[in-house]
């Protein structure tokens, strides 16, 4: 964590001595965008494991960003972006499980066990994020970007309920815990206060100039840390942040 905030510290430091080193000429190869997106994606481990048997509902979550970028061109082609973007990344998932690791409330009870049954998992972060990318101008209209991002969480939820199944206390000969389809006989879970405040992760997009100040773009994220402390061991895959973005931008 601590390298990661030295390493947004510089970075941000570089920015503004490069912005505070141009003069009238240089002054002209700079542009600010202004943008609002909206993202389609999910919190998931890289590759389904055994445990999680199906994905039986993936609903659509609003997940909005706003901010502004500066890019600095270097040349013609080559140059380098970066600003702040307040968003949020949000899933809202059904899923069938077969002895999936998890700890669970059940009326006064904390459970932690192996569950079969079917889990409604929500997932909500607000954060502020910097992007640091490279660009490359294809054509007057067409620009091609890439690179880090660090994201500063300000909100985080991660909750759901587990139903219609059991749990196999602490392994799977434990005792067998039944679990209902009905509230009250379902169990709880809650890891919001385990999920980390900072993320980083790797983006890359296009943005494309339909007209002089006008344009849209298209951006994949994603996340490299996972979404939990790395002493959080209650979930065992690692889940990463991964979505897509589609927006449009004002240059002026």
């Amino acid at each position: 964590m601590k390298k990661i905030i030295t390493l947004i510290i510089l970075c941000t430091a570089l920015t503004a001595t490069v912005s505070a080193q141009t003069d009238d000429t240089q002054a002209k190869k700079i542009a600010v965008k202004a943008r609002i997106g909206y993202s389609i994606g999910g919190t998931a481990p890289i590759g389904l494991p055994a445990t999680i048997r199906k994905i039986e509902a993936y609903r659509l979550t609003p997940s909005l960003l706003f901010g502004a970028d500066v890019a600095f061109a270097f040349d013609k082609r080559w140059g380098l972006m970066t600003g702040l973007h307040f968003e949020n990344k949000a899933m809202n998932a059904d899923a069938a499980t077969k002895a999936y690791r998890m700890e669970v409330v059940k009326g006064d009870s904390k459970i932690e066990g192996l569950f079969t049954g079917h889990v409604k998992q929500k997932v909500t972060e607000w954060m502020f994020t910097l992007p640091i990318e490279a660009t490359l101008a294809l054509s007057r209209k067409v620009t091609l970007k890439a690179g880090p991002y660090f994201s500063l969480l300000v909100s985080k939820k991660f909750d759901g309920i587990a139903a219609d199944g059991y749990i196999r206390q602490n392994d799977p000969t434990g005792p067998r815990i039944n679990m209902g389809d009905k509230e009250g006989e379902w169990a709880t879970y809650d890891f919001s206060e385990d999920m980390r405040n900072l993320q980083m992760g790797i983006a890359a997009g296009v943005d494309w100039q339909l007209h002089r100040n006008i344009g849209l773009s298209a951006d994949v994220n994603w996340g490299l840390t996972g979404i939990f402390k790395k002493d959080f061991k209650t979930v065992e895959q690692t889940l990463y942040p991964i979505y897509g973005t589609i927006g449009a931008f004002y240059k002026f």
